[in-house]
């Protein structure tokens, strides 16, 4: 099936659905100072908690039209605990430090100022020494065949244009 057929089939299944795909978000710009968003609790899951008791606390800053994305601040007291990355999370500190342990056994200190990327469906240890602020950009990852597509898209704009390869 051509790959453009692929992508009609599910622009239709969004359309079956009464997605709007072409409607911008009621808001075409939503910006605020992240310090006076309204933190509320968002208590870590004790069976996660390795040490401590930490509070996390989370504002909701910003939701895409799909609810594919979304964008808070999460701010978190001392204590150690492992972290389920349900969706792909890119973070900014803002404030504070955390000592990060990766799946694979790779570590990192993360200080106000750094970015961190963290792969949708993979565990973390965080260990807070005393608070740690950070801006959290989520994105939904696809479903695997719909990411396959892309993939397969991807390769193909990718390839050298102009005739058979030598």
């Amino acid at each position: 099936m051509p790959l453009k057929m692929i992508f009609l089939g599910v622009a239709g299944v969004m359309a079956a659905r009464n997605v709007d795909m072409a409607s911008p978000a009621a808001e075409p710009m939503i910006a605020s100072n992240s310090g006076h968003l309204a933190l509320k609790p968002a208590p870590i899951e004790p069976s996660w908690i390795i040490s401590g008791t930490p509070l996390a606390r989370l504002a909701d800053h910003s939701r895409s039209a799909d609810e594919a994305s979304s964008t808070a601040v999460w701010d978190c007291t001392a204590g150690e605990f492992r972290w389920y990355f349900g969706w792909d999370e890119t973070v900014v500190i803002q404030e504070g430090e955390v000592h990060v342990t990766a799946e694979d056994g790779s570590e990192r200190w993360l200080r106000a100022g750094d970015i961190a990327y963290f792969r949708g469906g993979t565990w973390a240890t965080w260990r807070i020494d005393t608070y740690v602020r950070k801006i959290a950009f989520l994105r939904k990852p696809f479903p695997a065949p719909l990411a396959a597509v892309y993939r397969l898209r991807n390769a193909l704009r990718s390839r050298p244009k102009g005739g058979l390869a030598a």
